[in-house]
């Protein structure tokens, strides 16, 4: 078995790997508002995301387009197997870091972060395609803002149509329309989060001769979502607890109003074929509808931490990937 066949396949397994961990560390940002509010038991949610993940990651392909051939030119990429490889090593390490420490960072920008970085070992700042990147990196800065703003509106208007409803059975209703907007959450999450794993393979089939377009091979989009399903069943504890409950104290009329704007701008984002971070769409959702409900009800210091890891992820992943790029050039 040569070298290239080889690589390809460590490539296939890590980025397999990586959608499994996506699936658990992200299950956290789909389903914590429907389980902190008690409207779904904790099993049975995970066991709905999953299901919706795959479904979502089924359906759509042009995010991973966008990942196989706007960061780096996968047909011109020196070192390419090197470079992908590295990039989901550095991803893996930094997902299964904050997974432990119970930190809801962003899988999206640990995998875009540890492409550039190997890129640039690799091949120089001109490894780097600049205006697909900064496209994405723009998606991946104003995704969050956006859903702040949305979800301060969304909850403002929900307190001005339901402030005369009796709080015990508006909470009981909504309570029931959380599942519905939990399980939306859960298909957009897989409808962009799954892709990007998809994008991985297939530029690593490109760069090394096992494929001669951008199109996503079925097997490639259905090992993605499958692997993704898997690992949303297996769940993420501690992020749950932090975007459930150490944000702020979600209610039912909350947990309605930040899945619905959660959802919105993720499967905007699918739409137009820009990876978003689910993690820092979903938490922003939750900080805009905890500042309409009532600012000092937010519990800001936790805010604080995310807000510290979403800016640290893309620089110290680009530089964990650049590290493991000359690692794996010296092995090989």
């Amino acid at each position: 078995m040569d070298t290239l066949l080889i690589l390809t396949i460590l490539i296939v397994f890590f980025a397999l790997a990586f959608d499994f961990i996506n699936g658990f560390h992200d299950t956290a940002n789909a389903i914590a508002t429907a389980v902190s509010t008690k409207a779904m038991k904790p099993r049975h949610a995970i066991i709905m995301a999953a299901i919706m993940n795959f479904v979502g990651a089924m359906t759509f392909t042009g995010v991973a387009k966008t990942i196989t051939k706007d960061i780096v030119d996968p047909f011109t990429l020196p070192n390419g197997s090197y470079v992908i490889l590295a990039a989901l090593l550095a991803a893996i390490i930094w997902n299964l870091l904050t997974w432990y420490y119970g930190i809801p960072s962003s899988s999206s920008h640990a995998l875009i972060g540890s492409i550039a970085g190997a890129a640039i070992a690799a091949a120089g700042f001109s490894g780097i395609k600049w205006e697909g990147f900064l496209k994405i990196l723009q998606a991946l800065i104003f995704s969050p803002l956006i859903a702040f703003a949305i979800g301060f509106i969304v909850y403002s208007i929900f307190k001005v149509v339901f402030k005369n409803n009796n709080l015990t059975k508006t909470n009981q209703k909504f309570r029931t329309i959380q599942i519905a907007t939990a399980a939306l959450q859960s298909y957009t999450h897989g409808t962009n989060d799954a892709q990007k794993a998809m994008g991985i393979i297939t530029m690593a089939l490109i760069a090394n001769g096992y494929a001669s377009s951008t199109d996503i091979p079925f097997w490639v989009q259905f090992s993605c979502a499958l692997a993704m399903g898997l690992g949303t069943s297996v769940g993420g504890w501690k992020i749950i607890k932090t975007v459930g409950g150490k944000i702020m104290k979600i209610r039912p009329v909350n947990g309605v109003a930040a899945d619905l704007t959660g959802a919105f701008i993720i499967f905007g984002a699918t739409v137009i074929h820009m990876p978003v971070s689910t993690t820092h769409v979903i938490s922003s959702s939750i900080l805009g509808v905890g500042s309409a409900h009532r600012v000092k009800g937010v519990k800001w210091g936790t805010a604080r931490r995310m807000i510290v890891t979403w800016f640290i992820t893309i620089p110290i992943s680009a530089t964990l990937a650049g590290l493991i790029y000359y690692l794996i050039n010296f092995l090989f």
